[in-house]
């Protein structure tokens, strides 16, 4: 590649309006991801075990300098119905949302979606007494049957 399309390649929002056509090897898991599958044009996380890098300040402009891992701490649904990861970089802290890719692995986006409900704020014991406090009844309601 010559130094002016390399310099047309890096320019700032460049890959925010153009495919990019690089595959990647994971630095989390290691598994090779390949545009093909992905469903769009803009593969940004790994396929497999949902991680990303933090190399972005904003969508496409390459312009993070932290270099850490983005992990997925969870998913939300767009207007639209489209799922989305949130990331959060382990070095710096920064949060993110990236669309989910059609070959994404539904049983990991399963387990990130469900996380909250294996790990609550509050302790599963307590929802009775808890519920009470907030103004319920406090008990749960008895199958009848």
């Amino acid at each position: 590649m010559n130094r002016e399309n390399k310099r047309k390649m890096y320019a700032k929002g460049y890959y925010r309006n153009n495919p990019c056509h690089d595959s990647f090897a994971c630095k989390v898991c290691g598994r090779l991801n390949v545009e093909q599958g992905a469903g769009s044009d803009h593969r940004n996380h790994c396929y497999n075990c949902l991680a990303s890098l933090h190399v972005d300040d904003e969508p496409g402009d390459r312009a993070a300098n932290c270099g850490g891992i983005m992990e997925p701490i969870g998913v939300w649904v767009r207007k639209s119905g489209e799922w989305a990861i949130i990331h959060r970089c382990k070095r710096c802290g920064k949060l993110s949302s990236n669309r989910c890719a059609a070959d994404d692995n539904p049983m990991k986006l399963m387990a990130v979606a469900l996380k909250p409900l294996g790990n609550p704020p509050f302790p599963v014991e307590r929802i009775e007494e808890l519920t009470a406090a907030m103004g319920g009844q406090g008990e749960l309601p008895q199958h009848q049957g």
